[in-house]
């Protein structure tokens, strides 16, 4: 793929790295390429950060038709800027869009875009501890036509963002409301794709939750309200009396998240027992009643790990790990931020070095 550049005339300043917050700064260029049903992907580019023109019928406007994605670049102590498992990102994002009926994108493609763009937007690496660049990708349906079927045409759009703590708690456990009104997913849906409509839908549950002082919904499955599917924008893990649980991905309605796989795959390189299966809110409350409840956490790109130290089940308040971060959770978190950031040697093989950031 043969990328053309044009450069900003008009660079942005740096912002305050101390105070970076999460995806309000875009840095200075983007990445798009076109698509058409008649030719395939084609005229890709880097060009300055700005608004898109896009005709006000435009299916994506319409009919949501789109997928995304979010990764990290990281700055190590080294100099050298890394990403995280990217080729998994181009994975999954095909896979949305197989679900949608997007055109799949090559996963050489999807990669080397991210890479030119941060190449010629290194300057916006932030080098300051827990800061990252921020790294979306997306695809939308661009043809301006009324009418639901597939469109003509797309765009494959890549931004980037320096970014800080995803929530403002850091790495301090989160209290999680248990919904049991709304639904993120059914069997059958959208649930385990990467799109927006599963995000609008989540608003009004997560809206809720703050009203009554928590961070996030924590959400059951849309059948019987029954099993455990999410946490919010991530995933869900249990330490109970020693095994680390987390709802299976067989149903389609859990989205595979790259950070829970790269959890998993850290606990059973240390022998930690795990066991992906359905988990009823039932189980839980019973292993917080017997004490056998000895951690949780939220696993995601944005966060990377969460520690939950409060759950409300039915209006009763859970209590997990004293309401302090678990020594595992604890041990995740800087075992999977040392590799992201290079601190740690990989022996999965999972980071992709860029070069040097100077």
């Amino acid at each position: 793929m043969q990328i053309t550049t044009t450069l900003t005339t008009n660079p942005k300043p740096e912002p305050d790295w101390n105070n970076l917050g999460f995806g309000a700064i875009m840095t200075d260029h983007m990445f798009i390429m076109d698509y058409h049903e008649k030719q395939g992907w084609y005229n890709p580019r880097i060009v300055p950060y700005g608004p898109l023109a896009l005709d006000p019928a435009a299916v994506v406007l319409h009919y949501g038709a789109e997928v995304f994605e979010g990764l990290k670049a990281y700055y190590s102590d080294d100099g050298e800027v890394l990403l995280f498992r990217p080729e998994a990102n181009a994975r999954r994002i095909n896979k949305s869009s197989v679900r949608l009926c997007i055109p799949e994108l090559p996963v050489e493609d999807f990669v080397q875009a991210i890479k030119e763009l941060i190449e010629v937007d290194k300057r916006w690496v932030p080098k300051l501890p827990d800061t990252s660049l921020y790294i979306r990708p997306l695809i939308i349906a661009t043809e301006g036509v009324l009418g639901v079927r597939r469109s003509a045409s797309y765009q494959f759009i890549v931004m980037l963002s320096p970014v800080g703590a995803y929530y403002p708690e850091g790495l301090n456990p989160v209290k999680i409301y248990v919904e049991e009104e709304y639904v993120r997913s059914v069997r059958g849906g959208t649930g385990f794709c990467k799109c927006g409509g599963n995000y609008a839908a989540s608003l009004a549950a997560q809206y809720k939750a703050k009203d009554l002082g928590y961070s996030q919904v924590m959400w059951l499955d849309g059948a019987e309200r029954k099993y455990i599917d999410e946490v919010g924008t991530m995933n869900v893990m249990f330490k109970i009396n020693g095994q680390v649980l987390t709802p299976e991905l067989s149903s389609g309605t859990i989205l595979p998240g790259i950070t829970r796989d790269s959890v998993l795959k850290i606990l059973q390189s240390w022998g930690i027992p795990t066991d992906e299966r359905k988990i009823t809110l039932a189980e839980l409350q019973q292993a917080a009643q017997d004490g056998t409840l000895e951690e949780a956490f939220g696993t995601g790109t944005a966060a990377v790990i969460s520690p939950i130290g409060e759950l409300n089940i039915h209006g009763e308040k859970v209590t997990i790990s004293n309401g302090q971060i678990g020594p595992l959770t604890q041990k995740i978190y800087d075992t999977l931020t040392g590799i992201q950031w290079g601190r740690l040697k990989d022996e999965f093989g999972w980071t992709v070095i860029l070069g040097n950031r100077e």
